[in-house]
């Protein structure tokens, strides 16, 4: 079976969680007999081997524009598949809804995972919105399989598009056994901090949390790790924020300084709010974190409805009570940490979601021997 992965920045290239998926399936999915052919921007890597841990790569250049980047790069490689023999092309990333016309008009099966609501981000005002919304509908009209990460977000392409579609989740990373030391240099306690992971976004409310610690006036620190690799007013005035507990780390680029930053927090801050399943969250789970979220359909899915976490509304007044109570129930802090890694069930193992895929790609194409 001979299938091509479009739609993210590359591999071995791990920006963020779509490059994290196509590394944790492929990779899988090589060893069981698939041929995987993934496509690269090949302005983000350096060198260009043809072959790497058996995954066969394609440098498909494009350009350097932040907001036409990515759909000029997924129509180049789309185009690129014709005539390549693929059984199947998997594309990431709902933008690149109306490109299923291309390998719809050769024949090839697709599937897609259409990942968050793009279209109800604030960053994507206007046409933005419109294009991710209208994106979205035609990829639940052009490809032969919709992918949503949570039920949650089935229910919203059932409800927005008339649409079902097949549930594979997101995997946490397997750190269960390990464990890490924070770095000296950022002069943290174990347990003296609250901690936020996240590009600093509107629709991921670090102003929400960071106002609502100010407000609860806790003894802690309130670390936040992200940034926006551009300049964005919005993060400035973020960041121009000077109090002595508010700590601004940036990018935190070694996986292990990143992983004893989950460990030690008091309490994981979690404010994303349009996606499926998070990765960020994921990690808070599996680092065996308190974790605090905003009361989204997502967030509640995840910790099962408050079974392996606590909620906070929008509002830093909500923030800033359930500080306050977090604070005063130690006893429940502890709890959370001891049993919040049962959560991550089998749904969210990277075997069991490439085995889904791989099902997934047998049912489309009528193959079921990997090669």
């Amino acid at each position: 079976m001979k299938i091509a992965i479009i739609g993210s920045r590359g591999y071995p290239y791990v920006y963020s969680g779509y490059e994290t998926f196509v590394k944790e399936l492929a990779e899988r999915l090589v060893l069981k007999g698939v041929d995987v052919h993934v496509y690269c921007h090949k302005n983000l890597f350096h060198t260009y081997p043809p072959l790497v841990k058996g995954i066969n790569l394609h440098y498909i250049p494009t350009i350097e524009k932040k907001s036409l980047s990515q759909l000029v790069h997924s129509t180049l490689c789309m185009l690129h598949t014709l005539g390549k023999g693929y059984d199947a092309l998997l594309v990431v990333n709902a933008a690149n809804g109306p490109l299923g016309i291309i390998p719809r008009l050769t024949g090839t099966k697709t599937l897609i995972n259409v990942d968050g609501m793009e279209w109800l981000r604030p960053k994507w005002k206007g046409l933005g919105a419109r294009y991710f919304y209208f994106a979205a509908k035609m990829a639940t009209k052009l490809y032969d399989l919709i992918i949503t990460d949570a039920d949650a977000m089935r229910a919203v392409y059932l409800k927005e598009f008339n649409k079902d579609s097949k549930v594979i989740a997101y995997g946490a990373p397997d750190i269960s056994k390990q464990s890490f030391e924070l770095n000296p240099g950022w002069n943290l306690e174990s347990e003296g901090y609250y901690l936020i992971v996240g590009r600093l976004i509107p629709d991921n409310n670090a102003d929400l949390l960071i106002e609502g610690f100010l407000e609860a006036n806790s003894g802690k620190k309130l670390v936040v790790v992200g940034d926006v690799p551009y300049a964005d007013e919005w993060a400035s005035k973020l960041k121009s924020i000077n109090h002595p507990n508010l700590i601004f780390l940036g990018y935190v680029t070694k996986a292990e300084e990143l992983m004893a930053l989950y460990q030690h927090c008091f309490v994981y801050l979690h404010g994303h709010e349009f996606g499926g399943t998070n990765p960020t969250m994921l990690k808070a789970m599996a680092c065996q974190c308190a974790i605090l979220a905003l009361n989204t359909s997502f967030n509640q899915e995840m910790l099962q409805n408050g079974s392996f976490g606590v909620f906070f509304d929008k509002l830093p007044a909500s923030v800033a009570q359930q500080m306050t109570l977090l604070e005063t129930q130690p006893d429940k802090v502890q709890q959370l940490k001891e049993k919040v890694n049962q959560a991550l069930t089998v749904k969210y193992d990277w075997n069991a979601i490439t085995e889904s895929y791989l099902s997934a790609i047998r049912s489309l194409t009528g193959k079921f021997d990997a090669v």
